[in-house]
C-alpha cells in the first residue's frame, strides 16, 4: 500500500509542464484613448486595417467608461475577429493617463498613438512604422516619429482663426519646457519604441492632454526625433473634448514640468479655487454690511457661502477625475466643510507663532494663509475626493 502511494504521489508530482504555443506577435501597437467616440470606432478600425494591410498591429482603445457605450463597440468589433483590445477605467479620467496605460499594456515593441475622431490621417502609419524600424538608411536608428501639422505639407485643415492662436499660443508656450526641439509638440499623432515609454514613464507627470509634450520633457535620454507633415482632418461623428479645462490642465502639465514635480499642479487650481472664494466671501459680508446685518452673523453666511462654492468648484474642476454626486458629494461637502474650519484654526495658530517671532503682519498672514491653504489640500485630497 506505502508502494502505491509513493507512486500516485510521483505520478501527480510528475505533472508535464505546458509548452507554449507559437503565436503572431503584432509588430505595431496603436494605442487609442476615447470618450463618447462610440460612432468613430468601426471606421476607425476600418481604416486602420486597410493601411495597414499585410502587416501585424494590434489596437489598444482605453475608454474612460463613456456613457455613450464606447468601450461596449469596441468589445463588438473585436468579436468580429479585428485585432481590437479595449481597457475599460472606471473612476478614473485623462487622456495623458490613458495613453501610458495602454503603452504599459501594448505587446508589440512599437507603439503609435492617435486619436478615435478620424483627425488624424491613418495613411501615415506605414510610413511612421518604416520610420521607427529603421528601413530608411538616410534616417538610421528613429526613435520616434511626429505627425506635424506645422510642417511643410501640414494644416490644421478648417480651424477658425481663435483656435489657431491658441495652438500657436500653446505651443510656444511648451519651448519653455523643451526649446524648440519639434515643430508641434503638441500633436497626438506620434509613433515611437516601447522602451522610450518604459524609460521615461516614473518621470512623467500625466496631466491633461498633451501626452507627447509629457514623454518628450520626461526622456531621460535624447531621442532621434523625425517630424512627419500631416493635414489635420474635420471629426467624423461625436463632439470636440475642447475646453477651458483642458487649457488649464496644459498649463498644470507647464508647472509640474518647469517645478520639477516640486509644485503639484492640483494644488494650484486648488489655491486659486480658494482665492475667488475670498473674493466671494469679502462681496457677500459686504453686501450684508450693507443692508446693516450685524457682523457675526454676516461674517457666518459669508463663510458657508464661500466654503459652499470651493466645494462645488473643486468638485466639478479641480477633482473633476473623481466627481463625487448624489449622497457622496453631501457626505463629501461636510467632510470639506470640516477641514476648511480646522484650516482655518490652523492658519490662526501658525500666524500667531508667526507674529511673535517676526514683527511683520504681512508675513505672519501669509505664513497662515500657506498653512492653512495646505492643510485643506491635504485632508480634501485624502479624505473627500
Amino acid at each position: 500500500m506505502q508502494a502505491e502511494a509513493t507512486a500516485s504521489t510521483a505520478e501527480i508530482g510528475a505533472v508535464e509542464t505546458p509548452v507554449a504555443r507559437p503565436r503572431l506577435v503584432p509588430t505595431l501597437s496603436i494605442v487609442v484613448p476615447t470618450y463618447n467616440e462610440k460612432g468613430n470606432i468601426r471606421p476607425l478600425v476600418a481604416a486602420v486595417a486597410s493601411a495597414l494591410e499585410g502587416r501585424l498591429w494590434e489596437m489598444i482603445i482605453v475608454d474612460d467608461d463613456s456613457p455613450d457605450g464606447t468601450w461596449r463597440e469596441a468589445l463588438a468589433v473585436a468579436r468580429d475577429g479585428f485585432p481590437v483590445r479595449c481597457i475599460r477605467r472606471v473612476g478614473r479620467r485623462g487622456l495623458s493617463s490613458a495613453v501610458v496605460e495602454g503603452a504599459m499594456s501594448a505587446s508589440a515593441e512599437i507603439v503609435g498613438v492617435m486619436d478615435a475622431d478620424m483627425q488624424h490621417d491613418e495613411k501615415l502609419l506605414a510610413p511612421m512604422l518604416d520610420l521607427v524600424l529603421g528601413k530608411d538608411p538616410a534616417q538610421g536608428q528613429v526613435d520616434l516619429v511626429i505627425a506635424s501639422r506645422h510642417l511643410d505639407g501640414g494644416g490644421l485643415g478648417d480651424w477658425d482663426q481663435s483656435r489657431r492662436k491658441m495652438s500657436s499660443f500653446a505651443t510656444s508656450l511648451s519651448k519653455l519646457v523643451i526649446g524648440g526641439a519639434v515643430s508641434d509638440p503638441m500633436s497626438g499623432f506620434f509613433m515611437t519604441r516601447r522602451s522610450v515609454f518604459d524609460a521615461a514613464v516614473p518621470e512623467l507627470s500625466q496631466q491633461g492632454y498633451k501626452i507627447l509634450l509629457d514623454l518628450l520633457s520626461s526622456s531621460p535620454q535624447p531621442l532621434k526625433i523625425i517630424e512627419v507633415p500631416y493635414v489635420f482632418r474635420d471629426r467624423l461623428s461625436g463632439e470636440s473634448k475642447l475646453d477651458v479645462m483642458i487649457l488649464a490642465e496644459y498649463a498644470f502639465l507647464l508647472i509640474d514640468k518647469l517645478s520639477h514635480g516640486f509644485v503639484p499642479p492640483r494644488f494650484v487650481l486648488f489655491s486659486i479655487v480658494g482665492g475667488l472664494g475670498l473674493i466671494v466671501h469679502l462681496l457677500v459680508l459686504q453686501l450684508l454690511q450693507a443692508t446693516g446685518a450685524p457682523f457675526l452673523q454676516s461674517q457666518a453666511i459669508a463663510t458657508i457661502v464661500a466654503m459652499t462654492l470651493n466645494f462645488i468648484l473643486n468638485n466639478v474642476v479641480t477633482y473633476r477625475s473623481q466627481m463625487l454626486r448624489g449622497k457622496d458629494a453631501v457626505f463629501g461637502y461636510f467632510i470639506f466643510v470640516t477641514a476648511c474650519s480646522l484650516g482655518a484654526l490652523a492658519n490662526l495658530s501658525v500666524a500667531n507663532l508667526a507674529i511673535q517671532n517676526v514683527e511683520s503682519w504681512a508675513f505672519a498672514g501669509a505664513a497662515g494663509a500657506i498653512m492653512s491653504a495646505v492643510f485643506n489640500f491635504s485632508v480634501s485630497t485624502a479624505f473627500v475626493w
